[in-house]
């Protein structure tokens, strides 16, 4: 099967990062929303070239690993314009999947908090992305490789994945046509994604359809407004320390807990703010205290 060169996107749209960057920034001011930010939009640009530079090593790990597993592969599936769009749904529900254990395994967060450090909501906090999650988990994606799809095929439709996610890291689209808000990812379903309200926690994990989360029952319209950042914020525009906080928290966390081996490990599988002791508040603690809240209330 003759495999055709496909470069590297991310690459190419870096220049588009930039300008809309900057209109979204001038039009912020212009129409009076929530001052931009210009320190924490730098962090979150830094955040993102160290990705992008990283990437350049991580990607020739991924790929050849892809390429050692597709020797295994179940069937072979063919460059054609079909496999194309079934990858598309498939690639994406395996996102979810990756996305919203990164919400519930605090091992996969480590890597993944990075991008919701930030308390703005805008296009520059796209690219506050991850220094340390492309190390390990291109892992969610090795079943499409066994599958068949190819792995140039598979790193493409991730790269479209995250284009496509881009856009909708902003408040100056508001709600979408209802069909498209029905079906696709969007500015209003993304922005509850990235709030701390506790209705709003752990919810909305698309990609780039919508769909997964009605499916799996985590999907949560956008109603009041959102208040962004974590539960408890960083406060820092050292991306370093971004980078490798929860990283250092977690393993404080496993080697200084006085408790079994196996509840040490569970700081590695349980959800973010789990406590061996049981005096950790989780997202669904958070969320259940709201619900019984709004009953009270009506």
């Amino acid at each position: 099967m003759e495999i055709p060169q496909i470069p590297e996107l991310i690459h190419y749209a870096i220049p588009v990062f930039v300008i809309t960057v900057v209109v979204e920034a001038i039009l912020t001011v212009k129409v009076k929303l929530e001052h931009y930010e210009f320190k924490d939009a730098l962090t979150s640009i830094g955040m993102g070239l160290g990705n992008v530079f990283i990437g350049l090593f991580t990607k020739g790990l991924i790929l050849a690993v892809f390429l050692f597993l597709y020797k295994y592969r179940f069937f072979t599936i063919p460059f054609t314009w079909w496999t194309w769009l079934v990858l598309l749904f498939a690639e994406d529900l395996v996102y979810y999947w990756n996305h919203r254990i990164a919400h519930e395994s605090r091992l996969f967060w480590a890597s993944h908090v990075v991008h919701h450090s930030s308390q703005k909501y805008n296009l520059s906090t796209a690219l506050r992305q991850t220094w340390t999650g492309s190390f390990y988990t291109f892992i969610f994606w090795l079943p499409l490789i066994l599958i068949g799809f190819h792995p140039i095929m598979v790193i493409t439709q991730m790269s479209i994945s995250l284009l496509y996610q881009y856009w909708i890291h902003t408040e100056i689209i508001q709600k979408l046509p209802k069909w498209f808000e029905a079906v696709f990812n969007t500015p209003s379903h993304h922005r509850v994604h990235h709030a701390t309200n506790p209705q709003y926690l752990d919810r909305n994990h698309a990609g780039i359809f919508i769909i997964w989360d009605k499916l799996f029952g985590t999907f949560e319209p956008e109603v009041e407004q959102p208040v962004y950042g974590l539960v408890k914020n960083i406060n820092t525009y050292n991306p370093i320390k971004i980078a490798f906080l929860e990283w250092y928290n977690m393993f404080t966390d496993v080697f200084t807990s006085k408790t079994s081996v196996g509840k040490k490990l569970k700081y590695l599988i349980k959800p973010p703010g789990w406590k061996h002791d049981g005096t950790g508040v989780l997202s669904e603690d958070l969320r259940k205290e709201w619900e019984q809240n709004q009953k009270r209330e009506h």
